[in-house]
Formats: structure tokens, sequence, C-alpha cells
């Protein structure tokens, strides 16, 4: 072979790979374009149809392509270009399904391409023979239209008018294009399957969906019947093309409209302002005294009252549905309808409105059990808070009755040897002073009378502390006893300033046992008028000694971290408030922080460290003032400055003799 030989060779195969990919683009553009238009005509195959044809005879290069549809016992033509992407004038339109005649009903029958390369060398039918007289076609591929069941819808077909032979891959391309056409079929089939159950359902969905929103509106309505009913006239008037729809309730010996849905505001203002009397004057009346449905086509034809007059002219209808709402046997109210139209209401309207009847009988029945059970609740959560309320003052008083009897118990054991204490104290500094005068007449040399002069002042001033102890500490004694036997629970009117008082006497002689050494200015700012309150006094003093231990505890703790002029202080503070009492307690210790305000009336919430607290204090103090007496308590604070609880006590049942 030559050089210029090869050279040609070369240029063919680049020639013919570049007409092959040409013709690949090509078909892949011819594709694409078949299936964007299959996607924009999902109900219509006719552009899917031209689409193909018109891609077929470009990248075919025949002389025709065209679609036939299957209708009965004949085809009809469906879409046919020529060579030069324009309609031709074959007669395709009455073409009978016959084998013995035509081509296409072969195709047809056998449900298999039929392929026909060279008309000149076969046997023509009638009609194939007109075709190739008359248009000079000589070749044909014919490919059936088949669905998924096997049932054949149609063909494609592709001619020419010189003999040729469709090779394997464009008979593969021509059976991808059948393809899409019955793709295009199936779509357009179940769109049109799909819209035509669509407007079957259409009108029962609509149903649902407004029976779904009044279940709805009856679920999260309970306790607002208008709502309802307001949305149960207005579903029924769209879903029955009603210009009026009302509920009505019976109140008495008239029908009051409780529920409206009407074409403009003056009808239903009219309607909510004249309740309809229940008689057989109307039909409104008759139906509820009935119990019976009125579906009344003309009100025109009937013989109308002057209560119907009136309505008939405002509201301006001519068709009426009556349908009583029914408890028990009885009506109770009624669902009405009316429309400007002549005509009675169709069985299906009347059937969806005795829906939406049976659902205003059951919101109706749902509002007053639910009006019932809020009744029965808010009775019973009453009762439930005074028995609570009781147990705690039941368990409070057990509780302190407890420590007041252990309070007692152990005040006449301490007294028994405080009393020894004191008594034989104060002998023995008497029996000092006769040693003293014993001893003046014994011959003692200067010092010796110098140190037993010493020593015997000595003694004496020590027994003088002892018996001064000995007797706070016998006044510590019977303030324990004297609120040992005020524990008993009972309540009784007090003098607020002397509970106070002695609450502060007891919280200062408590600290100063635990803690020895301890100085605190105490300051007290008792209103003279405070007066007498009722409470229980034993409780009130527990509550009064938390506060001021918890004040003693924050001075201390400043003052241990404080410079050497820290002064701590704790006040006390009455006001007279007429019906009321107030009670201060103010420290000058670390205050309360921010975080820790929300939490102190917490049960077990304590800042203190383990073993020094139980967080049951200030809980216990708000329970005492708040559950047990009715009062209040508040507190202002600011860290590292002070601490002050307000309290607040109702007079109770104090006269006013007292209080003077």
């Amino acid at each position: 072979m030559t050089s210029k030989d090869a050279v040609a060779d070369s240029r063919q195969i680049t020639a013919d790979l570049e007409r092959k990919l040409a013709d690949s683009v090509a078909q892949q553009a011819a594709t694409s374009e078949i299936l964007r238009v299959i996607s924009q005509s999902p109900t219509d195959v006719a552009p899917v149809f031209d689409a193909i044809v018109l891609a077929a005879v470009r990248l075919f290069r025949c002389d025709l392509a065209f679609f036939l549809r299957c209708h009965g016992t004949s085809f009809s033509q469906a879409a046919l270009v020529g060579s030069d992407g324009s309609p031709i004038p074959v007669d395709l339109t009455v073409l009978p399904i016959d084998p013995e005649i035509n081509f296409p009903s072969r195709t047809f029958v056998s449900r298999q391409n039929l392929h026909l390369p060279d008309w000149s060398a076969i046997d023509l039918p009638e009609h194939e023979r007109g075709i190739h007289e008359t248009y000079g076609i000589n070749s044909s591929l014919f490919l059936p239209l088949l669905l998924r069941a096997g049932e054949c819808v149609g063909l494609l077909a592709l001619a020419s008018k010189q003999p040729r032979v469709f090779d394997e891959g464009e008979i593969t391309l021509a059976e991808s294009f059948r393809d899409q056409a019955v793709i295009a079929i199936e779509n357009t089939r179940l769109f049109n399957e799909v819209q035509a159950k669509t407007r079957d359902l259409e009108e029962s969905l609509r149903q649902q969906t407004a029976t779904a929103e009044v279940l709805k509106v009856i679920s999260r309505s309970a306790f607002d019947l208008d709502t309802v009913m307001n949305t149960l006239t207005r579903s029924a008037a769209e879903l029955c093309s009603a210009e009026t729809s009302a509920l009505h309730l019976r109140e008495g010996d008239v029908l009051v409209v409780r529920g409206v849905a009407a074409a403009n505001e003056a009808q239903e203002g009219f309607l909510r302002q004249n309740p309809i009397p229940i008689n057989h004057q109307s039909h409104s009346g008759r139906a509820v005294l009935t119990g019976s449905i009125a579906n009344i086509g003309d009100v025109e034809l009937d013989q109308a009252s002057t209560v119907l007059q009136k309505f008939r002219t405002t509201i301006g209808y001519r068709a009426l549905l009556l349908l009583p709402l029914m408890r028990d046997g009885r009506a109770f109210g009624l669902f009405s309808l009316s429309r400007n139209r002549v005509g009675e209401f169709s069985e299906r309207e009347i059937e969806l409105v005795q829906t939406f009847a049976d659902q205003a009988v059951i919101a109706i029945e749902n509002a007053r059990l639910f009006g019932e059970v809020q009744a029965r609740t808010r009775e019973l959560a009453q009762s439930l808070e005074d028995l609570r309320t009781a147990q705690d003052r039941l368990v409070q008083t057990e509780k302190l009755a407890s420590l007041g009897q252990l309070t007692a118990g152990i005040a006449h054991e301490i007294k028994n040897p405080l009393n020894f204490v004191n008594n034989f104290s104060a002998l023995s500094a008497e029996l000092i002073e006769e040693m003293k005068d014993m001893l003046s007449d014994v011959s003692l040399d200067e010092n010796k009378r110098e140190d037993l002069d010493e020593i015997t002042q000595v003694l004496k001033d020590n027994l003088e502390k002892v018996v001064q102890h000995g007797r706070r500490a016998d006044s510590i004694v019977k303030n324990m006893l004297l609120h040992a036997r005020e524990g008993s629970g009972e309540h009784r009117p007090v003098e607020i300033n002397v509970i106070v008082d002695e609450s502060l006497n007891l919280a200062y002689h408590g600290a100063r046992a635990e803690k020895a050494g301890l100085n605190i200015i105490m300051q007290r700012n008792f209103d003279p008028a405070a007066g007498v309150t009722d409470v229980y006094p034993q409780d009130i003093t527990r509550a009064l000694l938390n506060l001021i231990s918890n004040g003693f505890y924050a001075t201390i703790k400043r003052g241990m971290e404080a410079s050497n002029d820290f002064k701590p202080t704790l006040s006390a503070a009455t006001k007279n408030l007429g019906n009321k009492v107030e009670i201060r307690i103010r420290d000058n210790g670390t205050g309360i922080p921010p975080e820790v305000r929300q939490k102190i009336f917490n049960p077990f919430f304590t800042t203190k460290p383990t073993g020094e607290g139980t967080g049951l204090g200030l809980s216990m103090t708000h329970d005492i003032i708040v559950k047990q007496h009715g009062g209040t308590i508040d507190v202002e604070t600011e860290p590292g400055v002070f601490t002050e609880f307000t309290i607040t006590l109702p007079r109770g049942n104090v006269s006013r003799s007292k209080l003077e």
C-alpha cells in the first residue's frame, strides 16, 4: 500500500468516525427533545407523536414517518410527515384492520416488528400497492405500540422511496422512539384516569375536609361553643351552595341563633336579633315540635305566616332545609339552610347536613360536660388544697408539740441542778462573810492578813458571778418552760411585740450557748400600736427563731471576713397595718447572692457547710407564714451589705377592742 493510499484510508476512517459521532449526537438531541415534549405534555400525546415522526425522518433519512392508532376495527392517522418535515397528503384516516389488505394490520395481529426492505420483491396487498403507485414507496418498517398488558394500541411506520435495509442500530433506535410513544400514551391514559377519579372524589374530599375541620375545631374548642357553631354553619353553606346557614338552640319557647353563615352582614344581624317562636306557625317551629326534617323546594307555594313572611323578605330565600337537633328523643335546636333558587336539597346534601347536625349535638354535649367537669375540678382542687393545708398544719403542730414536750422535759431537768447551783452559791457567799468575821479575831501577821483578805474577796467575786449567771440561766429555762406551755397548738390572740421580743431573747441566748463570746448589737423598734394578732404562737416563734438565727449566722460570717471596726447588728421592728401587722428582721451580714435568692425557700436548699444546716428552716418558715397563717414573706438583700425579711400577718378573728 502506498503512502497515498494510507492517507486516503486514514481520511476515510476519520470521516466515518465523524459521521458516527454526528449521528450519535443527533440521536441524543432527538431523544432529549422527545423526552422534553413528553414531560411538558402529560395530557396530550399529539405533540409527542409529532416530535417523534420529525426526529425519525431526520435521523433515518426516510421519506415518510407516521403513527396509526387503533380504534375498534380500524386505524386512524395520528401524525404523518414527509422527508422535509412537513405533512404530506397521504390519506390514512380510514384504514380497516385486516391482515389481508394492509401491512399495518399484519403488524397489529403479530405484535411484532414488520421489516420490508424491498417492496418490488414481494406481493403487495391492495392498500400498499396503492401507496407504491401513488407515492413511490418501496421499503418500510412497522413497529407495534404495545402496552404493558400486551394490548396493541397502534404502530409507528417508517417508509422510503428507495429499497433499504434498516440495520440493527436503526431498528433499536426506532424501537426506543416507539417505546417513548407508548410511555406518552400510558401517561395520558393514567392522567385521564386520575382526572376522572379526582372529579369523582372532589366532592367527597371537600366533605371530608370540612368534616375534619369541624372535628378539629370541636376537639380544640371544647369550651368555645360559638366557634364550633360558626364553623359548622360555614362548612354546611359552602358544601351545599347555600346563601344562609344557621344553628339555633332552644331557649324557653324560642330558637336563638348561636352560629350563622350568611351572604351579607345585614342578613346575619337579622338572624341573630330575631328569635324564632316555637309554634306551628312557621316551618322552623313545626320542625322542632315534630322532630322531623323539612325539605322545601319553594316556600312561595306554602301559606306563609307573618313570621315567615318577615324572614323571607329579609333573607330572600326560596328553598329551605331544616334539621332538628335531637337528644333523648326531643329537639333542643335546629340546623337550617336556605337558597335563593327553587329546588329541594338533594339526598346527599341532607345526609351531609345531618352529619353536621350530629356533630353539633356532640359539641353541645361536650361543652355541657366540660363545664360540669371544670366546676367539679375546681371544687375538688379547693378541697384538696384545704386538705393539704390542714395536713401541713397538723404535721407542724405535731412536730412542734413534740418539740415543746422535749423542751419542757429538758428545762425541768436543768432547773433542779440549777436551783442547787444558785442556792449553794448564795449560801457559800454568806459563809465567806461569816468566815471572814471569825478570822478577824485571829492573830496574823500583816502579809498573811492581806493574802487572806485577797483570797476571800476573789472567792466572793467568783460566787457573785456564779449567782449572776445562774439567775440568767434560770431566766432562759423559765422562757423555755413558758413556750413549752404555750406550745399546745392552739390558735389564739397574742401580743405581737411580746412574741417578737421573746423570740429575740431565745435566739440570742441559744446563740451565746453555742458560741462563747458572741457579741451582736440587738436593736428593737416595736410599734406600740402593733397590738394583738390571732396566730399559732409556737409556730410563729419557730419561724422568727429561724430568721433571727440565720441573721446571727450571716453577721458572724461577715465579721470573720471584715475589719475590726465592723459591728454585727440585728434589728427587729413591728408595724401596725390595720387589719394586718408587719414584722421586719434585718441583719448587716453577708447578704444573699441573686442566684441563691430564688431558691432560699426551697426545701433542703442551704448554703451552709455540711453538718451546719438542714435546708429546712426557711422552707418551714415560709409554710408557717404563708400556708398556715395566710400571710406573706418577702426578702430584700444586697450581697455584702444586708438582708431584711418582711412578714405580714392577717389579724384573723381579733376583735376591735383587743386592737385598741
